[in-house]
């Protein structure tokens, strides 16, 4: 069975949102065993500061990296990232799991994910040119990697 590790920074504040995760994580049981690591945003003190943003995002890349599953296919989520239609994002999937069967799936803070942790990660992944909140993103993510899992599958999900 696959193991899929999802890393995201922040905590999910809304009931809704948990029980959207906890849904999802509920219909990937069949095709692979999910874990959330939840990390703590690191706090700014001055949000137009550069350079504390940097300083922070360096912080939480080390958090993050410490936490990745070793042979893990690391998926980071990120804007420059390349934007798959599902079924190309269930071949990625497919032949990711097929190496090691652990995939890792990093969600970073509201300010994105340091370049540290961008130069580990085997794809970069974008959902949209459009800006979504990183606690929504989790909901969002978990639908497309089910969908994926169904397209591998065979399944009648994916329309």
């Amino acid at each position: 069975m696959v193991q899929i590790t999802l890393i995201t920074l922040g905590t999910l504040k809304d009931k809704f949102l948990s029980e959207a995760v906890s849904e999802y994580k509920k219909k990937l049981s069949p095709y692979a065993k999910t874990d959330e690591i939840n990390i703590k945003e690191y706090e700014i003190k001055d949000e137009d500061d550069s350079s504390l943003i940097r300083h922070a995002l360096d912080i939480e890349a080390d958090k993050i990296i410490s936490q990745i599953p070793k042979n893990s296919h690391v998926f980071a989520l990120c804007i420059e990232g390349k934007q798959y239609d599902s079924i190309e994002l269930a071949d990625e999937i497919n032949k990711a799991s097929g190496v090691s069967g652990k995939l890792c799936f990093i969600i970073g803070s509201s300010h994105g994910l340091s370049d540290k942790v961008k130069s580990i990660c085997n794809t970069k992944l974008s959902f949209s040119k459009l800006t979504f909140p990183h606690q929504l993103m989790r909901v969002i993510l978990l639908e497309a990697i089910y969908r994926s899992f169904t397209i591998i599958a065979g399944k009648k999900y994916h329309k």
